[in-house]
Formats: C-alpha cells, structure tokens, sequence
C-alpha cells in the first residue's frame, strides 16, 4: 500500500528544481503531450500462426509493443506481419492517449475497410494503447473501464488433461474438483475425415450423459465445432436439451447469421456463437434479435478493447452473456480487465488446467483455483521478455494510404 500522496511528492519535487529528473508517472498523472515513436512487432516461438513473416490463416499469439517519445510502453498480442505493417505505419507520430481516434484512424486509413484478419492487427495494436495509458496513470486497465463489477471471473476448461489412461469422466471430475465452474467438450476435431452424421451424433449425446452424471446441470458444455450440417446440430441440441448444457457452442457454420433464426426457432439449448466473427457489425445480428445466449467474440479479433466494450454493452442491453474465446495469453489477460468492470453474465475460457507457462511472459494473468483474478498491477499487469522473442517488423515511419476527412469537431468522417 503507497502511503505518500502522488500531488504533493510532485510539488515537493518541482520545488527542487525543474532540471530534476521525474519518474515516468509524474508527467503521465495530467497526460501530457506525447507520440508514438514506434512499433515493433515480434513472433515467439510456441506461436504457429503468423511466424517469420508469413501470412495469417488462424489466430496467432504474436506480440506487439508501442513506444512513444517519453518511453512509455504498451504491450498487445495478435495479428500478422502485413496488416501489422499497414495499421502500426499509421499510429506513428499520434497521440497514444487518443485511443478511439487511433482506432477510426486505423480502420479507415486504406479505401478498402479492414477485413477479419486486419482487425485483427488492429486489435493487437488497441490493447498494446490501452496497456500504455493505464501505465502511464499507474492504473490497472480495469480502472480506466469503470471500476470493479466483480470480484473474479468464473472459467471453464477446454481440453482439460485426462491423464495417460484417464477417461472423459476423470477429466470432467478432476476439472469440477480444481474449481472450474463448468468442463467444455467438443467433438473430435482431426484435420480430414469421413462422417458418418448418424453415429457421430449418437456418439455425442453418449458423452454429454456421461458428463451430465458427473458435473450435474450446467456443469458441462459441449461445442459442435460447425461440424455439423443443421438437421443434424438440431437433432443433436434437442437430444441434449434435458441433460441441460452451460450451452452449446457453434452449432452451424458462422457465415450465414440469419440462419441462427431457424436453430433458435427448434432448439431449446442455450446457444453460444461469435469466436470466429470480427467487427461488432457481425455479431449484432445474433445479439439485436437475441438468436444467441452467449456472445464469443474476443481479443484482439474483434479490434481490441475499444470495440469489445461496445460488444460487452450491445450484449448486456439484450440479456446476453459473454464467454469470450481463450485466444492467447495477453488477450486472455486483457480479457480479465475488460469483463471485471461489467456485471453481464460472463464466464471465460481456459485452456487445458490453467498450468501452462510462456517463457516470454513472467508475469500474465492470475489464476488460481480454477478461477481468473484481477490484480491491481499497472496496465494489463503483464510483464514481457523481449529477448526470448523474434523481432518480425519495426515501424518507425508514417504512412497512410490515403487522407483522412475531418468532421469540424476533430473527428473522421467517411473513409
């Protein structure tokens, strides 16, 4: 606990002399004037997306880090090398603090709006700026975003480890025992297969009983990984219905949303949906007609912090949940910041037991007990090992691909 007053060290401190040299928060608790000197974007060896310049094809836990001239450092996870290049080009020489407009700025500074796997560069970029500003007002980042709603988030397990001879039952057990508040199955997910639509859906609800018996009502959720084509997901929720899933995740293919409005119309299962959907405009239709119970959207696809708030408030508005999707551990970190500063229903993802390590990260998230915990360490509360990192990409100069149209007020307009 800091006993001493921030204002009246300051003004002691000025009274000294102006040549004196302040630590970083002194000048950051009025934010003052300060750019973005520059970006580096890195790739670290557990990550199998979006390595040594290639192109992404999934979601990738590389890291990005924001310098500015006063040497704050806001640190984000996500995206690929050339939409890093275009979105991390335009924040050079802008105000950090700005978040929003550095934002719009991002998305509108090509004629062609940003696809999924842009926003996704872009995301990183948003939460490496709020990671900054909550550092520069030695806060955490939940401060920023109102305050404390809850005291920890709820999780549940994906591929929770069975052990070498362990059963489905030993895993769900030995999940609800660690003080996870809900075991998540899903169906067997190899590379290429032949289905046999029948069995497969046999096989599932023979699973689910077997975890209902374990972890009782809503002890359990099983994703159907869009593997299934609509008469089956639908004769496969409705056998699922009495045994009384958390929910059910991705019961069909995500691109056409209106289609949800058939599965929401037989289906009596609690329906989660969004993991692979970007923009707050893809998931509003789910959300607004209220076709789904849980919203997926996460970090940074949607486009980080700034838009997940929108999502968190959209959903709240309309009696929906959040259970993000686990995406790496940064995001999962911001995560926790984000959803502790609202009271709808949230539940998070984590993988395997909650064990696992990242030796460029020595400190990420809080877990214990099969919980996540807020902490009040400044920013996300990460702390970062450059040096077990690969550098990708350094951006140092602006580029835009195009002007920026101005409202009168400052704001952007049109692209």
């Amino acid at each position: 606990m800091k006993n001493w007053d921030r204002r009246s060290v300051l003004t002691a401190l000025g009274s000294v002399g102006a040549s004196l040299w302040l630590p970083p928060w002194a000048d950051a608790l009025g934010l003052p004037d300060d750019k973005i000197k520059r970006v580096r974007y890195f790739s670290n060896s557990g990550d199998s997306q979006g390595r040594r310049g290639q192109p992404m094809v999934n979601q990738s836990t590389n890291v990005v880090m924001i310098e500015t001239e006063r040497g704050l450092v806001g640190i984000g996870e996500g995206g690929e090398p050339t939409s890093m290049d275009e979105c991390a080009s335009m924040l050079i020489g802008q105000d950090p603090f700005r978040i929003d407009q550095q934002w719009q700025r991002m998305l509108r500074g090509y004629f062609y709006p940003a696809g999924r796997e842009k926003l996704h560069s872009l995301g990183a970029l948003d939460v490496a700026l709020w990671d900054l500003k909550a550092k520069a007002l030695d806060v955490p980042v939940w401060q920023l975003l109102g305050g404390k709603s809850r005291d920890h988030l709820e999780l549940y397990a994906t591929a929770f480890p069975r052990g070498p001879n362990g059963t489905l039952e030993d895993a769900a057990r030995a999940c609800m025992d660690a003080g996870f508040r809900c075991y998540r199955h899903a169906t067997d997910n190899p590379r290429e297969r032949l289905v046999d639509r029948f069995k497969l859906v046999r096989l599932m609800h023979e699973e689910c009983t077997a975890l209902h018996k374990i972890t009782g009502d809503g002890g359990w959720a099983i994703d159907f990984h869009t593997e299934l084509d609509p008469p089956d997901a639908i004769n496969l929720a409705t056998l699922l219905e009495p045994l009384h899933p958390y929910f059910c995740e991705d019961l069909i293919r995500s691109e056409g949303v209106d289609s949800y409005a058939t599965m929401r119309e037989r289906t009596r299962v609690p329906i989660a949906v969004g993991e692979q959907f970007g923009y707050k405009w893809d998931v509003n239709t789910l959300i607004e007609r209220q076709l789904i119970d849980y919203a997926r959207v996460t970090l940074p696809n949607v486009g980080g912090i700034t838009e997940l708030m929108k999502i968190i408030a959209l959903a709240e508005t309309h009696y929906v949940g959040m259970i993000p999707h686990f995406t790496g551990p940064i995001s999962e970190a911001a995560l926790v910041h984000c959803l502790t500063a609202t009271s709808a229903v949230v539940l998070m993802e984590m993988l395997g037991d909650g064990s696992r390590t990242w030796p460029y990260l020595p400190k990420v998230y809080d877990f214990k007990d099969g919980k996540l915990w807020p902490n009040d360490r400044p920013g996300l509360g990460v702390e970062l090992d450059v040096s077990k990192l690969t550098l990708l990409g350094e951006y140092a100069t602006y580029r835009a691909g195009m002007l920026l149209n101005h409202r009168p007020d400052g704001s952007f307009t049109n692209w």
